[in-house]
């Protein structure tokens, strides 16, 4: 049992390095956000869909550790993580309630930046209609980009005076 122990609180640390890397990579991304950088936004989002892949590896092997723990512990295969801890000796319970509080407030920090980071995506896109509206205004524009069918419909500005003006 102690092996198997071991393993899920290893696996457990694994994890919540995995989830710090994905808190660091959408702080990283807000600024680039701030910053309209969007040839180095476009590489951080790569870089988090693969930290994500990272992340669903090292859930699937403390899932795996936890199973092996249970399997030790004599526990049936439905037994939750709060029933399995109980099953252990009282001076490891507070290492593994510690870990999985850490991971759920990681959790919730990362789905904090990731709502702001959205946010600010969805002002900036706001932002450059009404630019976009304000500098050609006309009924295609003002209608959006897709059509009624769901194709993407062919947006031509208007001659503007003030591209006729740079020439």
């Amino acid at each position: 049992m102690n092996e198997e122990l071991n393993n899920l609180v290893n696996a457990l640390r694994e994890e919540l390095t995995q989830y710090g890397e994905v808190l660091a990579l959408m702080q990283e991304q807000q600024e680039l956000i701030i910053n309209r950088a969007a040839n180095d936004l476009l590489i951080n989002l790569n870089r988090v869909n693969e930290q994500m892949e990272r992340v669903a590896i090292a859930r699937n092997q403390r899932e795996n550790c936890r199973q092996n723990l249970v399997a030790a512990l004599g526990g049936a295969e439905d037994t939750t993580f709060r029933q399995m801890t109980e099953m252990l000796p009282p001076e490891v319970q507070p290492l593994l309630d510690a870990l999985v509080q850490e991971i759920n407030h990681m959790l919730q920090n990362i789905q904090r930046w990731l709502k702001q980071n959205h946010l600010l995506l969805k002002r900036s896109l706001d932002l450059m209609q009404t630019i976009m509206k304000n500098m050609f205004p006309s009924a295609e524009a003002a209608a959006g980009t897709y059509g009624r069918g769901g194709q993407v419909s062919p947006v031509n500005p208007p001659p503007s005076s003030l591209y006729e003006g740079i020439i």
